[in-house]
């Protein structure tokens, strides 16, 4: 594609991809650990202790990409509008103008501040309340990111639906993406534990993971559907505008989790029930970890389609 060589700016499309990824990711392993983890293991509080410790490990890792990417986002944001190279924009002051005079800048302090908030939160993990007050800070630094991108710039009423079908968005894939990550910690530990004791409290966890991984699929396809309305606006613009096409990639792309995902729900936690009572072979839960791994492996092509999306002209802007 032709686009692809004159209109990506390569340098923002790979920091708009991990920020996006690592913000989702920070939101979805506490949403994994609070509504997954913490009731499907409350039956062994030594179990749930480590699988919350190390998921509160990866929340500090995810958020810790999180504020590095944002900040690069920012310089490159910067440089973009104000045509200076970094060190040019940095001297001159304009980051600060950037900040203090546009809508990303007032975006990205909110952000900041919630980045404090859920830091503090994080480090005050063993009280029960900085865990929840953690997972709605962390909901609301992904959520804010719908400020940032095209549902930003929609007017009226049709921006008010615009943003709220961005946010539903964004959290549902973050409880998508993120549980993905925790079910890796949870197989992971699962290695080392008494597996009479651990099949079935493992296997009341992804069943847990598997109603909320329907539930997001369900607001990721009504919020998409919408999005798409508004972004693309007809048949022919899906088709025959680069915004379009590569859409139908991310589709696609999204198409494939959707059957991994129902092959984990439909035969593969079943089988796993089975197992746990002796009553079949025990290669399930390999082919469960395989298969999240695959899932997540797409999880990030769709960031990486994402945050190309944001960078082009929405397609409804180009057919007339």
């Amino acid at each position: 594609m032709i686009w692809l060589a004159a209109q990506v700016n390569g340098p923002l499309v790979l920091t708009r991809a991990i920020h996006f990824a690592a913000s989702a990711s920070t939101a979805g392993v506490l949403m994994f650990g609070r509504l997954v983890a913490e009731p499907a293991l409350r039956p062994s509080p030594k179990d749930s202790a480590i699988i919350r410790s190390r998921l509160t490990g990866l929340a500090w890792a995810g958020l810790a990409i999180t504020v590095i990417s944002g900040l690069v986002w920012l310089a490159l944001e910067t440089m973009s509008i104000v045509g200076m190279d970094f060190s040019e924009a940095l001297r001159s002051g304009a980051m600060w103008t950037v900040l203090d005079e546009t809508q990303f800048g007032f975006v990205a302090e909110v952000r900041a501040a919630l980045v404090v908030l859920l830091a503090a939160c994080l480090l005050l993990d063993r009280f029960v309340l900085s865990r929840w007050l953690a997972l709605l800070a962390a909901l609301g630094l992904v959520g804010a990111i719908a400020w940032t991108g095209h549902a930003g710039s929609t007017l009226g009423e049709l921006g008010d639906l615009h943003l709220a079908a961005d946010v539903l968005h964004l959290a549902a894939a973050s409880a998508w993406v993120g549980g993905l990550i925790g079910l890796l910690v949870l197989f992971a530990v699962g290695r080392c534990r008494p597996s009479a004791e651990w099949a079935p409290l493992q296997l009341g966890a992804i069943r847990r993971f598997s109603t909320i991984g329907l539930a997001s699929v369900g607001a990721l396809i009504g919020s998409g559907i919408v999005n798409a309305w508004i972004l693309v606006g007809s048949l022919r613009a899906l088709l025959v505008t680069d915004y379009g096409q590569l859409l139908l990639l991310k589709l696609a792309v999204f198409a494939a989790m959707v059957a991994f995902a129902a092959i984990n729900r439909q035969r593969l936690t079943p089988q796993l029930a089975l197992a746990a009572k002796g009553e079949a072979d025990g290669g399930e839960l390999s082919a469960l970890t395989r298969n999240t791994c695959i899932e997540f492996a797409l999880a990030l092509a769709i960031f990486a389609i994402v945050g190309v999306l944001g960078t082009l002209h929405p397609a409804v802007h180009m057919v007339h």
